[in-house]
């Protein structure tokens, strides 16, 4: 992978001064994106071959709780086509992020390029915690409360296989978005945009909010609020702990290049 995308050093590539030219970064973009475009092909037509095992992997949360129905004859082979492509993009993500990251390490600096890099794999790490935590834990949880609601007797608890997708798809969504709160703290604080002192006197008015947008996003019941809460304020927590890290991170920058500064004055 390092050679076919490896920076061309001939004349048409690179100018007069050693710099490669606008074309060959465009070149460069150009053969990036095709080999995550041609990836992201095959993945899905490996997993559109284990599609039916994919919706059975979804279901087994559910299990013993709902009945699943098609309801339009094409409903299952859409599933099929929907989660192969899903399934697809979570393979492909971890290759575009590090495309992404080789592009732009030549033009950014050391310190740079290890935040850089540090952003994409923490962000990418905490989605799929949030997933895992969303499938094992919150999901079956809210589907047996909801299974296990008290109704009339002649009410049988069927759902179409395109709404529980759907409904398992939304929920990834929330949970893997949630759970990148830690790394939208990490990156305000090493611009110095948010600090401790702020993070811990917002703290009241944060766990409001929390519960409120919890409520917001989820379904309408108060155990799915919860789940989406609980997690979300522990995540607070802890990204209060990494703002001390990054906040003076970010002071240790501010007093080296106002030092340099300095130097430069006395110099002059």
């Amino acid at each position: 992978m390092a050679t076919l995308f490896k920076h061309r050093k001939g004349a048409e590539a690179m100018g007069p001064d050693g710099s490669m030219t606008l074309g060959g970064h465009l070149k460069e973009l150009r053969n990036r994106v095709v080999f995550c475009a041609v990836l992201y092909a095959v993945a899905f037509l490996g997993f559109l071959a284990v599609a039916d095992q994919l919706i059975n992997v979804l279901t087994a949360m559910a299990s013993g709780s709902f009945e699943f129905i098609s309801i339009d004859p094409q409903e299952k082979l859409i599933q099929y086509f929907r989660v192969a492509l899903i399934a697809a993009l979570i393979v492909d993500i971890p290759f575009i992020a590090y495309h992404i990251y080789a592009f732009a390490k030549p033009g950014l600096k050391k310190t740079e390029s290890f935040f850089f890099g540090l952003v994409l794999v923490m962000g990418l790490g905490l989605f799929v915690v949030g997933v895992l935590f969303a499938y094992f834990v919150s999901l079956p949880f809210m589907l047996n409360f909801m299974a296990s609601l008290e109704g009339a007797d002649y009410i049988v608890q069927t759902t179409s296989i395109a709404s529980y997708v759907s409904f398992c798809i939304t929920i990834f969504l929330i949970f893997g978005a949630v759970f990148e709160m830690p790394l939208v703290v990490v990156v305000l604080s090493r611009m110095g945009i948010v600090s401790p002192s702020l993070m811990k006197s917002a703290r009241g008015v944060m766990v409001v909010l929390i519960f409120f947008v919890a409520a917001v996003i989820t379904p309408p019941d108060v155990v799915s609020q919860t789940m989406v809460a609980l997690p979300m304020c522990l995540l607070y927590i802890i990204s209060t702990f990494l703002c001390k890290i990054f906040y003076k991170k970010h002071q240790d920058a501010m007093e080296d290049d106002e030092d340099e500064d300095e130097e430069d004055e006395e110099e002059a």
